[in-house]
């Protein structure tokens, strides 16, 4: 349990996702660092640890060097009860865009007693579909629709900061009290019980291959919208235990 509103950004992990640039490795330590924050997941990053990372860090090598580097999204966000993604549209799929500061404020409300996740895909792509179908919620910045392209690093910086302000602004109405905890599944526990789901379907042929993709999307983005309790999991399991059971008689 966090005690008080700013120690919550010790529960928010900034996750960037094949990063290729070193550089905004260590300029995202930095502008991390600035704001309070040192919970710092790198996947697949194309070169760290390197010297121009540690340079652009200028002295927010603690950061830099503390960073978990990791193989998948999935492994990045496993301990995650709610998680976001920077990215301005859903292209086309069902998944809930919100603006920067009611992210900030939700991100900082879970992180009471909650790991939460927001994720930054690659430089010049963005995010990937598969990346998207991991959010609750996609996050888009207030920036002009004239030019709105922000580089990695500032959209970082703009996103600690918001993040941040959430929490003095929570201090300072002296509402950083106690919270009591919401068990919402994690990520990880998500994970495994799409693999299980499944896998049950297509035991029963519900999901073929001409299917199987478009379907699993769905189901991932319906699940997410409906943010599974953890004892509702533990029904759904028990659920899909006895179909799986049943399926062997």
């Amino acid at each position: 349990m966090i005690d008080t509103a700013v120690d919550r950004l010790k529960n928010i992990r900034f996750v960037l996702s094949n990063t290729s640039h070193a550089g905004n490795v260590g300029a995202a330590a930095r502008a991390m660092k600035v704001m309070g924050l040192d919970n710092l997941h790198l996947i697949n990053p194309t070169d760290y640890p390197s010297a121009e990372a540690t340079a652009r860090a200028s002295g927010a090598d603690d950061v830099l060097y503390a960073a978990k580097v990791h193989d998948s999204l999935d492994n990045a966000i496993a301990p995650c009860t709610l998680v976001m993604g920077t990215s301005a549209r859903n292209r086309g799929m069902d998944i809930e865009v919100i603006d920067l500061h009611q992210a900030a404020g939700m991100l900082v409300d879970a992180a009471a007693n909650q790991q939460v996740a927001l994720i930054f895909g690659k430089e010049r792509y963005g995010m990937t579909n598969e990346e998207m179908q991991r959010c609750h919620y996609l996050v888009k910045y207030p920036a002009n629709p004239e030019y709105s392209s922000l580089n990695l690093g500032a959209a970082i910086q703009v996103a600690a900061y918001e993040l941040r302000m959430e929490c003095l602004q929570l201090a300072a109405k002296k509402q950083d009290i106690a919270v009591g905890e919401v068990p919402f599944a994690t990520a990880e526990k998500m994970q495994s019980f799409y693999m299980h789901l499944f896998g049950i379907m297509e035991k029963t042929e519900f999901m073929q291959t001409d299917n199987k993709k478009s379907l699993e999307e769905k189901i991932r983005m319906m699940f997410n919208r409906l943010r599974i309790e953890k004892h509702e999991m533990d029904i759904l399991r028990g659920f899909l235990s006895a179909v799986n059971k049943n399926l062997k008689k």
